[in-house]
C-alpha cells in the first residue's frame, strides 16, 4: 500500500536473520533533549542533542532531517502531553524551520504525522468556555478543550496552517430542542454527542475533554485516523475536503464534509447497544503498511485484554468507495477485532505498536520496554527502554540512506548478474538530475525506472541523465536494458 516508519529495536537476543526486521529504531523520552537512532545490534547509530526538550513524537524525513514536537517554554495551556511547537532539525541538530502553535486559546499536544508531501498533521487543544458550549446544548457546567486537527506547510524558516478540522463542528445534542443541532444521537453516528459520557483523567469537570492522542494519514484514501483516549474510540475523517467543507457535513471524497466516516471502540458513545471493544485508553492508531494485513487499522488497546491487560488490535473495516457502511441501529463493524496480539507487558497509558510487513509485531510499552515477536509469537527482539513512542525505519528508507550514508548497501547492491559490466549513478540520493557512469552506450537500448512495488514508472530511450525531479520520495530500481539481452540494475534513492 505505502511505506512509512515502523517501530522496532532489539536487545541482543540470539535469532536468525530471517526473524529480524532490518533497519533502525528512533526514540526519545519526553522532556528530554536527546533522541537516538539505534541499529539492530543495539548500537547508537546517530544522536540528536537539542537545546530544548523533545515532546511526544517525531519522524525522520527522506532527506535525513528530523521533524519533532518540542516543548514550547511559553505555553499558557498546560495539560497532558502539551508541546506547542514543531521543528525540523538537520542532522547537526540545527533548526531548519520552527512553528509555534500556542496561545491562551489553543496549543498542540501529543502526536504528529509527517505526510508524504512534507506537510505535518498536528493535534491541538482548543479552549471553549462553558457559556459557548451551553449555547450548543451542552448540559455540563465547566469549560472544555474540544479537539482540533491542523495541517501545516513549511514556508522557509517557519510554517503555515493550510487545512483545519474541528471537533466542535461535529457536535449534536438531544437535550434541548431550542438549541442548535437537536437530533437523535443513535441516528447520527457520524456526529458527536456533546453530552457524551467520558472516562479517564477528564473526570467530572475535567477540561481535557476527549484526549485525542494519536494520528495517522492514508495518502491513497486521503483520510485521517485519530484516537481519543477518554472516548475509548478511534475515528476516521476525510482529508480531501477544503477547510470550509470540513466545518460542514457535505463535500470531500466521502461526501460527508468533516463528519466521521468511521468510528470504532465504544458503541454507547453514539447511542447503540453493543460490546465495548476498547475498554479504556487507546493509543497510536495507524494504517498497516504492507504484508497480509495491508490497509487494516492497528492500535494499542491499553486495557483491552483479559484482566485489563494490554493488547495490540487490528481491524479490517468494510468499505464502499471512500465510505464505511453502517446499518442504522447496529454497531459499526467489524463486531470485534480481526487480529489481536497479547502484549508481553502492560501499560495503562501511552505506548505504540506496529504490524510489520513480514508478519512480526513490534510493541513499545510505555515505562516498560520495547520488543518484537514473530508470526509464531516468539520473542525475537527486546530492548530495555520504555519511551512513550518509538519509530522504526527499514534500511531502504531514504532518510536512513541519506543520514547514515547507506549503511546497508542499498544503493550499491547489484541486483542482477546477467551483465558483467557495472555502472554507477551520481548523485545518489538525488532530487533533480542523475548522471549515469560506466555504461556500455553501444549496446544500451533503454532504461526503466521501477518503484518500490516493482511497478514501471518510467521507460526512456538511452541518455546520459535521468530526470527524477518529479518522482515522489522513495527507493527506485534503475534497470538498464541492452540489445544483447543483458540487464543491469541498481537502487536509486529520491529524496527532495
Amino acid at each position: 500500500m505505502f511505506r512509512n516508519s515502523i517501530l522496532a529495536i532489539g536487545f541482543g537476543l540470539a535469532t536468525t536473520a530471517s526473524a529480524q526486521f532490518d533497519g533502525f529504531a528512533l526514540y526519545n523520552l519526553s522532556n528530554n533533549t536527546t533522541a537516538r537512532l539505534i541499529n539492530a545490534s543495539q548500537q547508537i547509530a546517530y544522536t540528536w542533542t537539542c537545546p530544548t526538550n523533545f515532546s511526544y513524537a517525531m519522524a525522520l524525513k527522506p532527506n535525513g532531517n528530523l521533524v519533532r514536537s518540542a516543548v514550547n517554554s511559553g505555553n499558557q495551556i498546560n495539560t497532558a502531553a502539551v508541546s506547542g511547537r514543531v521543528q525540523e532539525l538537520n542532522p547537526q541538530g540545527q533548526v531548519v524551520w520552527d512553528f509555534i502553535y500556542s496561545t491562551a486559546d489553543y496549543v498542540t499536544h501529543h502526536d504528529i504525522c509527517l505526510m508524504p508531501n512534507g506537510n505535518v498533521l498536528l493535534l491541538a487543544y482548543v479552549k471553549k468556555t462553558v457559556a459557548e458550549l451551553q449555547a450548543l446544548g451542552y448540559t455540563g457546567a465547566s469549560a472544555k478543550y474540544p479537539g482540533r486537527i491542523i495541517e501545516i506547510q513549511p514556508t522557509g524558516s517557519t510554517a503555515q496552517v493550510v487545512w483545519q478540522w474541528e471537533m466542535l463542528d461535529r457536535f449534536i445534542q438531544y437535550a434541548d430542542a431550542a438549541k442548535p443541532n437537536y437530533m437523535p444521537i443513535a441516528e447520527n453516528p457520524h456526529r458527536m454527542n456533546i453530552n457524551v459520557s467520558v472516562s479517564g483523567g477528564a473526570g467530572p469537570g475535567g477540561i481535557d475533554w476527549f484526549h485525542e492522542n494519536g494520528i495517522d494519514y492514508n495518502e491513497e484514501l486521503d483520510q485521517i485516523v485519530f484516537s481519543a483516549r477518554y472516548l475509548s474510540e478511534i475515528f476516521i475523517i476525510d482529508h480531501s475536503t477544503t477547510t470550509a467543507e470540513a466545518t460542514g457535513h457535505t463535500g470531500g471524497n466521502g461526501g460527508r464534509g468533516g463528519d466521521f466516516l468511521f468510528r470504532w471502540g465504544k458503541p454507547a458513545n453514539y447511542g447503540v447497544s453493543g460490546t465495548q471493544r476498547i475498554t479504556a485508553a487507546v493509543h497510536d492508531p495507524k494504517w498497516v503498511k504492507g504484508g497480509a494485513m495491508d490497509g487494516w487499522i492497528s492500535f494499542f488497546n491499553n486495557s483491552g485484554g483479559s484482566g485489563n491487560s494490554s493488547v495490540v488490535d487490528a481491524i479490517n473495516p468494510a468499505m464502499d468507495g471512500f465510505n464505511y457502511p453502517w446499518t442504522p441501529g447496529t454497531v459499526w463493524g467489524p463486531n470485534t477485532y480481526d487480529f489481536r496480539h497479547q502484549c508481553l507487558a502492560n501499560a495503562s497509558g501511552q505506548s505504540a505498536a506496529e504490524l510489520m510487513p513480514n508478519g512480526n509485531v513490534f510493541c513499545a510499552v510505555s515505562q516498560q520496554y520495547m520488543y518484537e515477536v514473530n508470526s509464531s509469537n516468539q520473542l525475537v527482539w527486546q530492548y530495555n527502554a520504555g519511551p512513550q513512542k518509538g519509530f522504526r525505519y527499514t534500511c531502504d528508507h531514504p532518510g536512513i540512506i541519506t543520514l547514515l550514508n547507506d549503511p546497508c548497501g542499498i544503493t550499491t547492491e547489484v541486483l542482477t548478474e546477467e551483465a558483467a559490466v557495472s555502472f554507477g549513478m551520481f548523485p545518489n540520493p538525488a532530487n533533480q538530475q542523475v548522471s549515469l557512469v560506466g555504461v556500455e552506450v553501444e549496446t544500451l537500448r533503454a532504461y526503466v525506472v521501477l518503484d518500490a512495488s516493482g511497478r514501471t514508472v518510467r521507460r526512456q530511450l538511452p541518455d546520459w541523465t535521468i530526470d527524477v525531479s518529479t518522482l515522489p520520495d522513495g527507493v527506485y530500481t534503475i534497470v538498464l536494458e541492452h540489445s544483447t539481452g543483458d540487464r543491469q540494475s541498481r537502487k536509486l534513492v529520491v529524496a527532495h
